[in-house]
């Protein structure tokens, strides 16, 4: 039985802003699923209403069997983490472990057993007589998840609640976050602006925009198979090559004077515009005298690290963003050729609502 089944899902605020759209979202049991969106695209919104927080304007929430629409948030049986914590900042650590079974009237001696419990499953042993003002801001998030653990709930809901660590602390809560999950194999739901944070943790997930889900998927089909341009310019950590363009011929596109290859047999007719896709992860760098490559000027360099992102200038307002390994990097003003991998290539319908090819083979049009 999936763990929550989203239905017609609508919330409209004051003033008629739309924040859900008449969702339909079906979670599977014990399986990590992500909401991704940027600000505002209504993430949040349908996880507080899965929780409760929110009152759906039409529509329905199913826990397990059970319709949860009409239930107050302590009877859906569901532990939610908060970006900030809300940690009591007057309660020890084992009282704000055991607060949410205290509102429940568990037993004292029940209620500090799993504090207890859940406390040393997340390593705070020794922390709980502290303050949350005595303790570091990855503490202050195992106590909030602890908290969650001891209610044994049947799904927890995660509202960026990793946003507030810093770079490296956010890797190793990322893992430890990812692992917790799998040991007790609880559902989550986790939002996030993060694609990064995405990929790495969900099992599928959902890339919203004004309150529409535009594609649900594992992280890997999102990844290479997204169905929009919108969900293509999202995920990604560099930002994919979108060019508006006209298909030539068999084999090729016309971007603002541009030429750049197409997979062959994409079957899509010469004159159709569209937009023509590439990661800079699938683009080549060469030399300037490569046969059939696109040629070009570099116009910035960007150090990522372990590679540089290199932005060259096609044509006429038109640039193409590559990846190349560190030390392999070119200078400003270098002439360059670029070979795109055609089995990468991604083409849209102009308006970019329909993915109309797929690397070598060209996919059925749906909207």
């Amino acid at each position: 039985m999936p763990a929550i089944t989203i239905s017609s899902l609508t919330k409209v605020y004051p003033g008629g802003v739309k924040a859900l759209d008449e969702l339909d979202l079906v979670i599977e049991d014990g399986e990590f699923f992500a909401l991704l969106g940027p600000s505002g695209c209504g993430k949040t919104t349908l996880l507080r209403t899965i929780a409760g927080l929110e009152t759906a304007t039409d529509g329905t929430v199913a826990i397990g069997a059970r319709n949860v629409t009409g239930l107050a948030p302590g009877d859906r049986n569901v532990a939610m983490v908060f970006q900030d914590y809300a940690l009591y900042p007057h309660m020890t650590v084992r009282e704000n472990i055991a607060y949410p079974l205290r509102v429940k009237k568990v037993g004292k001696a029940e209620r500090a057993a799993e504090a207890e419990r859940a406390g040393e499953a997340l390593s705070l042993g020794g922390l709980m007589e502290r303050r949350p003002g005595q303790l570091s801001g990855g503490q202050q998030q195992r106590v909030a998840l602890a908290r969650a653990i001891a209610t044994r709930p049947d799904a927890f809901l995660f509202d960026e609640p990793l946003s507030n660590l810093d770079a490296r602390l956010r890797l190793e809560a990322r893992t430890f976050l990812k692992r917790l999950q799998r040991d007790l194999a609880t559902t989550a739901v986790f939002v996030t602006h993060d694609q990064a944070e995405a990929l790495a943790l969900a099992d599928r997930m959902a890339v919203m925009e004004a309150g529409v889900i535009r594609q649900v998927g594992t992280p890997s089909e999102l990844f290479h198979r997204p169905a929009t341009q919108f969900v293509a310019g999202f995920i990604g950590s560099t930002p994919m090559n979108l060019l508006p363009g006209t298909v030539e011929d068999d084999d090729r596109v016309d971007v603002g004077g541009a030429t750049l290859p197409l997979p062959a047999g994409h079957g899509v007719a010469p004159g159709t515009a569209v937009i023509y896709g590439i990661r800079p992860e699938y683009v080549g760098l060469d030399d300037a005298h490569s046969q059939g490559a696109v040629p070009g000027t570099v116009a910035i360099t960007e150090n990522l690290g372990s590679s540089y992102l290199v932005t060259v200038d096609v044509a006429e307002g038109v640039q193409v963003r590559a990846t190349v390994e560190e030390g392999h990097e070119p200078a400003a003003d270098d002439r360059v050729a670029l070979t795109p991998a055609t089995r990468r290539v991604l083409v849209y319908d102009e308006p970019g609502d329909t993915l109309l090819v797929v690397g070598e083979r060209q996919l059925a049009r749906q909207r």
